[in-house]
């Protein structure tokens, strides 16, 4: 890799960006899926951000109890104080901790990197709450470090309810979706919210992330045994549905649905459709119909024509500059490159290598 590694930074010259560093990853066996994520959630500046300081003020002891969050940040540190620019870093104590966590990243099985993606933002938040909680009762109260989380379980629409804590995790990815449904008899709108860390969109052939939002936006009537009970008319009626955006989040992940499981081959199958996403998208989809416009930064991208075995790797944007990412190896792209990523607009095609999970940044400076 050190050849690999100089030829980068010969590619960039001078225009190398100051104190940042671009290492690969090593792969122990099967877990590029999770090499990928990692280095997207590196290279999404805030977040990394956030856990070097964690990092700094937490004095983290040789014989302190390790999780995933003191791997995490003790890895991204190791990256962010090397004297090299550029080289190959073992992830080692971080993936132990992984399958030593959890099971299901144990075997040398194809992992699924939006599953690991998932299971890892979740972590994170319940390891901050836990510390939230132990601060507390230490200390009487703690740090407005503030929670939230993935899925329906909290924010409920008018419930009142003791404010939850919003960890930096959240402050980065968590948007709030809400579902409202309109019955047809009394006209009534009930809206429930839901938080969310990711959105899993369904693809369709020759589309684009646009359509795929407008589609997952689009309203769906429940009629015949789909019938919605009606608080208002004390029964179940017709009604309208829809999922709207109540709050876009700071770092919008978008996961494409390119699994599908297929009745009747019994398996799931790997939909290589094209699905065109751009650079800057703009999301309009939203409660307010403000357009919020995000900027992409990060690409996660499955290699291969099924589900159960294959690749990761990620593009990066770094400094304006993209980068390849594939385990230890990294080297410079051009951005026009982003697009053959899109996907395949024949069925078969010797192209395998699609976009999965899209990482985009909001343009807008001020971070509500």
């Amino acid at each position: 890799m050190g050849a690999a590694g100089s030829k980068l930074e010969k590619a960039l010259g001078d225009q190398f960006p100051e104190g940042e560093r671009y290492f690969g990853l090593e792969n122990f066996g099967n877990t590029c899926y999770c090499n990928s994520v990692l280095q997207a959630l590196y290279f999404c500046v805030p977040f990394r951000e956030q856990l070097l300081e964690y990092y700094s003020s937490h004095e983290i002891g040789a014989d302190a109890e390790d999780n995933l969050l003191t791997c995490l940040a003790d890895l991204f540190t190791q990256i962010n104080l090397q004297k090299k620019k550029t080289g190959v870093i073992a992830p080692k104590r971080f993936v132990q901790r992984l399958k030593k966590q959890n099971e299901l990243f144990r075997s040398y099985m194809h992992q699924d990197a939006h599953e690991f993606l998932n299971f890892l933002l979740n972590e994170l938040v319940d390891i901050l709450e836990k510390e939230d909680q132990a601060a507390k009762k230490e200390g009487g109260t703690s740090s407005p470090s503030e929670k939230t989380v993935n899925g329906p379980k909290n924010p409920q629409a008018n419930g009142v309810q003791k404010e939850p804590l919003v960890t930096w995790v959240h402050k980065n990815f968590q948007g709030i979706l809400t579902n409202e449904t309109r019955c047809l008899r009394c006209e009534t709108v009930t809206a429930r919210d839901e938080a969310f860390f990711d959105l899993s969109l369904d693809i369709e052939q020759n589309s684009s992330i646009t359509s795929c939002l407008k589609n997952f936006s689009s309203t769906e009537t429940l009629n015949a045994e789909d019938k919605f009970f009606c608080d208002k008319c004390c029964s179940l009626q017709e009604a309208q549905k829809r999922m709207k955006i109540k709050k876009p989040p700071h770092i919008l992940v978008i996961h494409l649905k390119r699994f599908k499981y297929i009745e009747q081959l019994g398996r799931y199958k790997k939909l290589s459709y094209r699905v065109v996403f751009p650079l800057e998208l703009k999301l309009s989809n939203t409660v307010e119909d403000a357009d919020s416009e995000y900027s992409l930064f990060a690409v996660v991208v499955h290699v291969g024509s099924g589900p159960n075995h294959g690749h990761y790797v990620s593009l990066v944007k770094s400094h304006n500059h993209w980068l390849f990412f594939d385990d230890e190896n990294v080297e410079m792209i051009d951005e026009s490159a982003v697009q053959t990523f899109f996907g395949s607009a024949q069925e078969y095609s010797s192209n395998t290598d699609h976009g999965y999970i899209l990482f985009y940044e909001s343009l807008c400076a001020n971070k509500s």
